[in-house]
């Protein structure tokens, strides 16, 4: 569940992730354009309103980031990170901001695992959708990744929610069709072509349609996203 927004005192006080547990975390979000974000929820929410439960959907992201204790958490912002939600994001959680660089989320994402692991940390990547992640989820991908080459929590929808690496994997995000159902089941191609070690995390669920959005109510989440 999302909590208030940690206060920077409180942030050094957290209990640290081992050495041999530790990663970077590196959450992608878009700005909460109306219009522009949740789309498929506009009809539903207005909007003003889709892009106000965008911005809370990263919030929580953030928060479980923080919370995980992992390590370092670095906010990829899109379009670029001038919005000035994101500079709130950065203030209030102690995020860094880094703009998403590519032609599509797999250029995008390969950019951002590019940069820690160029500077030898594991990399624990996740979106900003899914609301039922928890600091722990991401405290076992870390894990995974001390065995593994890759840790993947699927996602109901067909794609997935984390991704995590250990090392550079070159094609692993190549050959995707984002944002279908495929891709997950491609990833797992790619996966077994390359040959390396693959830690599966349990499937989680995140919000872009209205009966996502209706379970989010059913479960009672959807103030702990707004708040």
């Amino acid at each position: 569940m999302r909590s208030a927004p940690i206060p920077h005192g409180s942030r050094n006080a957290m209990t640290a992730a081992p050495p041999e547990a530790r990663a970077r975390v590196a959450v992608f979000a878009k700005a909460p354009v109306p219009g522009l974000v949740k789309t498929r929820l506009a009809t539903l929410l207005g909007a003003d309103g889709a892009a106000a439960l965008h911005a809370g959907l990263v919030r929580r992201a953030l928060s479980t980031a923080v919370e995980s204790g992992l390590g370092p958490v670095e906010l990829w912002c899109a379009p670029d990170a001038t919005h000035s939600f994101f500079r709130r994001c950065a203030e209030l959680f102690g995020a860094t901001l880094h703009p998403q660089q590519g032609d599509d989320l797999g250029t995008r994402m390969a950019a951002a695992f590019e940069h820690g692991l160029a500077a030898g940390d594991r990399v624990v990547l996740i979106g900003s959708d899914c609301p039922v992640l928890k600091p722990a989820d991401l405290r076992e991908a870390a894990a995974a990744i001390a065995t593994h080459d890759v840790a993947l929590s699927p996602a109901e929808d067909g794609g997935y929610v984390l991704v995590a690496l250990s090392r550079r994997l070159p094609g692993l995000f190549e050959g995707v069709s984002w944002g279908t159902s495929a891709v997950m089941g491609q990833t797992r191609t790619r996966v077994a072509e390359l040959g390396v070690r693959c830690k599966e995390l349990p499937m989680r669920w995140d919000v872009d349609r209205p009966e996502d959005f209706a379970r989010l109510q059913l479960e009672g989440r959807l103030p702990e996203v707004l708040s």
